[in-house]
């Protein structure tokens, strides 16, 4: 097992290399951070030139590319044009763990930016993970044990609207039905945005009332994607013949669907679980600028329409070696959960 996680390690750095290449000639591309910093002032030509040189925009995309990647020795930047120095421009580059300084907040380091912003993220995607896992598993083996009724037919017409259905969509619809109209007639009525009150101040009741909306926009439709494949993969597995033997043998229904089917059905579920787990650490970015919650997905929109690449690049680099991550631990979870797969 420690030679097959090595291994995958190591087939990881020319992925690694390979995404973080495309995507530097994507930002590249894709906006002007200069015409930025000046905010509602128009850059002028002759601050634009010097700080296309003292940022090194001024160099080929491969010089560029390489400096981010593996360092430079450039002298102290200033920013702002006040004479100080504000950024120092040595870096050790993203292969040593320096993913540089942010273009747009005049030099604060890119990790720190981050670090900022992960846990109100975490706070707002680990809550809404738990609740689709729970119910997505609650209704997907409620859905198959009753397979063809009258509820079945219910959960999946209800699954298919879910499915069908954009998360803007929701998200609108849940802040007109529980903030406006419930506000309207006079019932209780939650928050819309933000993650706390000013006035009341960042109590834990404040978070935890904001955070029901957008939990419940993030939720909705995983519910239903997750509860659809429970119930195709208990289907294939409770007409097992292993499953008949257990019942033939007289086993309670609670040991036969929880401990031999689930266990035995769970592989796929493993799989969507690795793939979405690090995405938490991305956050949901429609719900976040919806809801104005200050989280990663709100921060990768405000810097990517600033074409602040540092911050950009840094953001989508932890994300895809989060990624590589998870899918080794799952590679190990399919081991623990079905002793017929090894690795070695």
């Amino acid at each position: 097992m420690i030679r097959y996680v090595i291994r995958r390690l190591l087939q990881a750095i020319p992925l690694m290399f390979i995404i973080s290449l495309v995507l530097f000639v994507l930002l590249y591309n894709i906006g002007d951070p200069l015409a930025m910093m000046g905010g509602r002032n128009p850059t002028r030509s002759e601050d634009r030139a010097r700080l296309a040189r003292q940022l090194g925009l001024d160099k080929p995309i491969t010089t560029q590319y390489l400096y981010w990647l593996i360092g430079n020795d450039w002298t102290m930047i200033d920013v702002d044009g006040d004479g100080i120095a504000d950024t120092p421009g040595r870096r050790r580059g993203v292969i040593r763990g320096d993913f540089g300084t942010s273009i747009i907040t005049r030099g604060k380091p890119v990790l720190d930016i981050i670090w900022e912003r992960i846990p109100n993220t975490l706070l707002l995607m680990i809550p809404a993970q738990i609740v689709i896992l729970l119910f997505g598993l609650l209704v997907g083996l409620y859905s198959a044990i009753k397979q063809y009724s009258w509820i079945d037919n219910a959960i999946t017409t209800l699954s298919f609207v879910g499915f069908s259905m954009p998360i803007f969509l929701i998200a609108l619809f849940s802040i007109y039905l529980f903030a406006i109209l419930f506000q309207r007639w006079g019932l209780p009525n939650l928050p819309a945005n933000g993650m706390f009150d000013p006035q009341v101040g960042k109590t834990t009741a404040q978070v935890a009332k904001h955070m029901i909306l957008p939990v419940f926009s993030i939720a909705f439709i995983d519910v239903a994607r997750y509860s659809r494949y429970i119930r195709s993969t208990m289907l294939e597995v409770i007409n097992q013949d292993y499953i008949r033997t257990a019942k033939a043998k007289g086993l309670r229904r609670y040991t036969v669907i929880f401990v031999h089917a689930l266990r035995n059905a769970s592989l796929p579920i493993v799989t969507l679980v690795g793939l979405d787990i690090p995405l938490l650490l991305a956050g949901a970015v429609v719900t976040e600028r919806i809801f104005a919650w200050p989280g990663m997905g709100r921060l990768f929109l405000d810097h990517l329409q600033r074409a602040d690449g540092p911050v950009v690049m840094g953001i989508v680099i932890l994300l895809a070696v989060a990624v590589i991550l998870f899918q080794i631990l799952t590679d190990i979870a399919y081991a623990a959960l079905d002793p017929r797969i090894r690795y070695d």
